[in-house]
């Protein structure tokens, strides 16, 4: 992989159709970069499915499940998925978990995943993965009688989604990777990694070791007022939803009030993906945004500012920065321009949590 410090996502947003895995993952390891990201919707965006097609249709490229929840399968189906995956690609697989959004575990009637549930379960996943048969476990992750796959492996890397300080912190202690939120700019990624830092130091872990990702929308050669809105309906998407936005405008240091006269626009649902909204509803909110914040979301315009604004996220302290929002065939002329101003960083493995 000629870019291992870079990733990008198959499928980002609601594809038409899951088949498009079958294309875009190949594309993705045309492109050079380390890692293809799947994202994880209960609808036709089944993670298991997809970073299985992902995992068969590629050679070098890892292939992340970046993320699921714990709490919707099994901690034995959880073990499982990730133990197949890595088998089948040759160690080419990471395991990424994340909270969720509440509101869909309240509406689903399903429990909230919490930080133990989180910890506990990477935990368990660890012991499993190494062979151990764990008897009589009684945790946040559940109540067992006894657990074992009966085999060992050599462990996937676990990443965490990581919106607020909390789960920067958990990230830490107890996962390899912490994987930022879309629309951090550089002061939250700078922020969150002392946070990370900090946690692996005082839970007696190397603290390099645990990396830290950031996420950036990157929505390069299109027409400005195309990519804008584009880059607006995700936005206010993530807005929209209760605890995130909260914890992306304290992120960034931005001003409260705005974000609820953004949430008094009546149309917009908490109950909705990040990309609901008429051109009615988005020209409204539009106005709302003060520029400081749109232009901290994400990158639009020519492939040489996409590429200047990736090369800003690892100047803040990323380790690696996902490519998200644009299908791995729209992002071929960003990896060319970003060659050309690549940051001269220290090695990485192409897969996050491996050194």
């Amino acid at each position: 992989m000629r870019y291992p410090e870079l990733g990008c996502y198959a499928l980002p947003g609601q594809p038409r159709s899951a088949a498009d895995v079958l294309s875009e993952a190949p594309e993705a390891e045309r492109l050079g970069v380390g890692s293809v990201w799947i994202s994880e919707r209960l609808n036709i965006k089944e993670a298991a499915a997809l970073c299985g097609a992902a995992g068969a249709l590629t050679h070098e490229i890892g292939v992340i499940c970046g993320v699921t929840n714990p709490s919707t399968r099994h901690i034995m189906t959880l073990a499982s998925f990730a133990a197949t995956m890595s088998s089948m690609t040759g160690g080419r697989f990471a395991l990424g978990l994340g909270r969720g959004v509440a509101a869909w575990w309240d509406a689903w009637g399903h429990p909230r995943v919490t930080t133990a549930l989180l910890e506990d379960t990477a935990a368990l996943l660890r012991r499993l993965w190494s062979g151990a048969t764990v008897s009589g476990h009684r945790g946040p992750a559940g109540t067992f009688g006894t657990l074992s796959l009966g085999l060992s492996i050599d462990p996937p890397p676990l990443l965490l989604a990581a919106l607020g300080p909390e789960t920067q912190r958990l990230g830490g202690r107890a996962f390899d990777t912490v994987m930022l939120h879309p629309g951090f700019g550089p002061a939250a990624i700078a922020a969150a990694r002392d946070r990370v830092r900090t946690a692996a130091e005082e839970a007696g872990r190397e603290p390099d070791r645990v990396q830290v990702w950031a996420c950036l929308v990157v929505l390069p050669d299109q027409p400005e007022d195309l990519a804008f809105t584009k880059l607006v309906r995700r936005f206010t998407g993530y807005m929209a939803i209760p605890g995130y936005g909260d914890a992306i405008v304290r992120a960034n240091g931005w001003d409260l009030a705005v974000l609820d006269r953004i949430r008094a626009e009546p149309l917009l649902s908490a109950d909705s993906g990040p990309e609901p909204f008429d051109s009615e509803v988005l020209r409204r909110v539009t106005e709302i945004y003060p520029t400081e914040w749109l232009a901290e979301a994400g990158a639009i315009g020519s492939a040489d500012a996409c590429a200047a604004k990736i090369v800003q996220q690892f100047e803040a302290g990323a380790d690696g920065v996902i490519l998200h929002g644009s299908p791995p065939a729209e992002l071929a002329n960003v990896v060319k321009a970003y060659e050309a101003v690549r940051p001269k960083l220290p090695l990485r493995s192409f897969l996050p949590g491996r050194p």
